[in-house]
């Protein structure tokens, strides 16, 4: 083992990595899942959100007597634009009232203050939102309701098990807490402010276990339905829990798969090494069992350099992968903003990476000790016959062969005769290059995403939206107060959509037929115009129903007095980012909602709308393309870190491929590169030998790492694939090229540790041992 140390150390980083990825992983998940769990118990997460147009209180209570309910709660919810000292500055907060006492449904969780004292003049701020705008205690907020301006003090900074990922809604994926928050009144506050007398327009549900959410549901909808039910939200769809726990069943998918590579290519390593050692053994182990040891005394005394691999790996790896997930689960709970932090180490891991590591290793140690059972010691005492130089077809070319300098032929001789661990290194390589491609066409990725979403998607300057449903004419009272370019009307609702027994609710968006604000694309990348009758639905919504274009999918309402639709689907269109239908906004009108309705409009404008529009009654937000393209270049900053991780894990496997596969090479060489050496080479000659192998593998491992790598991109992005996002599988070329340059560094920066190999052979030596 002292001879092989740096082949040792490389073997053992790789099961180190591997191990420590597969504890790191797991445990982060587990603890994230639990700490989860916990709060969402502590606070009593709702089972089910119901959006009601009105419900009086009284009506709400009488819901508990609905079998499988535990207990309900009634709120009123709307979203206003907060006054801030930056008047060209627009933030919207969402104001959620509150009961009395806080010993009802989605409790908060105080972090600073007090309960609310004063019924109309106090307000609790969610956490995000008050470090994000670094509001304090006793700060008073100045909100905007109906175009009157409320003053109210801040009593309190919670956490909110509804917004441990703060999303304003399904349109805006990525948190901005500096733009948009939530405060959180007392019911007397919201009933007086927002008009709902003694009436809610949300109620929040929880169930009892044993019940099925999904029967209540149904139950709800029937009975709620004269109270103008605009949506009903599971506790699953639920946006901030649906994110978190998207993010966990990730990091189990990644537990599973990603140590199996590394773990993989080590055993592979280990078998080859032991496999070398016992050939160069061979006469020590004749010996051996001349003087009466047994085949399974010596195969276990190989076998202990795989096992003591394995268990200083394992030992190792999930010391550090239980530091790293300690620091993941950290950052992730303050990412998501999770107030209890359950961080546990689970010994059982420790345990079962060791055995995992220990049965790798174990087995690719018996695999490579297996030729033992061949050696008889009489044999072993001679020399091995050396290998007979058999000419390898190339040769027979003889054109082309006596064109070829004399170490080209050198290195060509040693590919073709030693085919496996040809084979071997240039599949480590391709592997590697697969393994370097995924995280670079992530970060190509969601580069793409932001360009196309923000810019070839969506193409307004401004998406304003409306309190309520609003004239037509609205239209004209806004070119009134702003100069605009282009002004579109829109209808943004939600609504179910039903294929056979899938259905989703979604918001469907009406606009016109050649609106000049989206950029719709087909999935055979066909731009398309919004049809005048029928429905359009993004690829992701598609594929959750399974529907097909020509289908008919039913649009179920939930408003009082209208009757559920079909409709055909008429396109499916490409969208990355967000779950949404989109429908000819003349034919909604006329169809699920009333004649010359609008809920808000696009517009391209140089000119200041926030400024503008800020004290106009009946505006609920006013959203710039361009701040959400800000949102989601600092969302870029973040994923910059894990992807460069990635890159050094990737680069690790390389290294130790090239690096042991290129010392055994040496090492079963030196006879002929001490020949080399009497004939006159000098050591970097020998050394450019061995280079140009290497590059050989090298670029034929890079040619064979795309189809492998291009299949895990998309087998990768097809199981990370969700409802909101959809990852487009297909690699840039740029992609392509970077991931060869950095399979290239890699390898090269492996080479050039065999240096020392090479300056530390003692040729003469190696001479006289195979003479005498």
């Amino acid at each position: 083992m002292k001879k092989s140390k740096g082949q040792f150390l490389a073997i053992t980083a790789l099961v180190i990595v591997g191990l420590m990825f597969y504890t790191a992983l797991s445990a982060a998940a587990i603890n994230m899942g639990r700490t989860l769990k916990d709060y969402y118990h502590v606070t009593n997460f709702a089972d089910i959100y119901v959006k009601v147009v009105k419900i009086p209180q009284k009506d709400v209570k009488n819901l508990e007597n609905i079998n499988g309910i535990k207990r309900v709660a009634g709120r009123v919810v709307f979203d206003v634009p907060l006054k801030v000292e930056n008047e060209k500055e627009k933030v919207n907060v969402r104001v959620i009232s509150i009961p009395d006492k806080d010993e009802t449904i989605n409790s908060l969780f105080m972090k600073e203050g007090a309960y609310i004292s004063s019924e109309i003049k106090d307000v609790m701020v969610l956490e995000q939102f008050a470090k994000a705008r670094k509001i304090k205690l006793n700060q008073i907020l100045k909100l905007q309701i109906d175009g009157k301006e409320y003053n109210l003090k801040v009593k309190g900074i919670v956490a909110s098990p509804e917004y441990i990922y703060l999303m304003e809604d399904e349109q805006s994926l990525l948190p901005e807490p500096g733009k948009f928050g939530v405060l959180f009144v007392s019911n007397k506050f919201a009933q007086q402010s927002f008009g709902f007398e003694d009436s809610y327009n949300e109620i929040v549900i929880q169930a009892k276990s044993e019940y099925d959410v999904e029967k209540i549901k149904k139950k709800l909808e029937k009975i709620l339905k004269r109270y103008g039910v605009k949506r009903i939200i599971t506790k699953e769809e639920q946006l901030s829990n649906r994110m978190i726990s998207e993010e966990i069943s990730q990091l189990k998918k990644s537990s599973n798969t990603i140590p199996l590579v590394f773990l993989g290519v080590a055993a592979i390593i280990i078998g080859v090494m032991v496999s070398k050692t016992v050939k160069n053994d061979r006469m020590a182990i004749g010996v051996l069992k001349a003087l009466g040891f047994n085949n399974v005394q010596i195969i276990f005394h190989y076998t202990k350099y795989a096992l003591m691999i394995g268990i200083i790996g394992a030992i190792i790896g999930t010391v550090f992968g239980m530091v790293l997930s300690g620091y993941m689960t950290k950052l992730y709970i303050q990412f998501y903003n999770i107030p209890m932090l359950k961080i546990n180490f689970y010994y059982r891991y420790m345990f079962l990476a060791v055995f995992i590591s220990s049965v790798f290793c174990i087995i690719s140690g018996l695999l490579g000790a297996r030729k033992v059972l061949n050696i008889l010691p009489a044999e072993s005492m001679r020399p091995e016959a050396p290998k007979v130089g058999k000419s390898i077809w190339l040769e027979k070319i003889i054109i082309l062969w006596e064109r070829i300098s004399f170490s080209w032929k050198i290195v060509l001789r040693d590919i073709f005769r030693n085919k496996k661990r040809f084979v071997f290194i240039t599949f480590g390589i391709a592997l590697t290059y697969a393994i370097t491609l995924i995280p670079l066409h992530q970060n190509h990725l969601f580069i793409k995403i932001f360009h196309t979403h923000y810019g070839t998607f969506q193409r307004m300057d401004y998406n304003i939206n409306f309190s309520r449903p609003m004239h037509m004419k609205v239209i004209n009272d806004i070119t009134h107060i702003v100069e605009t370019d282009k002004i579109e009307p829109k209808i943004e609702y939600p609504f179910e959509i039903v294929y056979g027994w899938k259905s989703k609710v979604v918001t469907v968006i009406g606009l016109k037929k050649n609106t000049e604000f989206y950029y719709f694309v087909n999935l055979k990348n066909k731009k398309i115009d919004i049809p005048k009758k029928g429905i359009v639905l993004s690829e992701n919504l598609a594929r959750y129903l399974g529907v097909k274009k020509g289908e008919q999918v039913k649009i179920k309402t939930f408003i009082p007095d209208r009757e559920d639709i079909y409709v055909e689907v008429k396109e499916i269109i490409k969208q990355s980012l967000g779950i949404n239908a989109y429908m000819n906004i003349q034919q909604m009108n006329t169809k699920l909602l009333d004649k010359k309705l609008i809920t808000g409009v696009y517009l391209d404008t140089n000119d200041n709308v926030k400024e503008k529009l800020e004290n106009a009654k009946n505006i609920t937000s006013i959203k710039s393309l361009e701040d959400s393209r800000n949102v989601f270049k600092q969302f870029l900053k973040l994923t910059i870190f894990s992807i460069g991780i990635m890159i050094l894990f990737a680069g690790i496997l390389g290294f130790a491929i090239v690096y042991n596969a290129t010392v055994m090479s040496i090492s079963e060489r030196r006879l002929e590169f001490s020949s080399l050496r009497v004939l006159g080479f000098t050591k970097k000659e020998i050394y450019r030998i061995i280079s140009k192998e290497n590059g050989i593998m090298t670029i034929l491992g890079i040619i064979m790492g795309i189809p492998i790598g291009k299949y895990m991109v998309y087998s990768i992005m097809q199981a990370f694939n969700t409802e909101l996002y959809t990852l487009d599988t297909d690699v840039a070329l740029s992609t392509y090229v970077f991931a060869g340059i950095f399979t290239i560094v890699f390898v090269s920066l492996s080479q050039l540790f065999t240096l020392r190999k090479i300056n530390g052979l003692d040729f003469m030596e190696a001479l006289k041992n195979r003479i005498s």
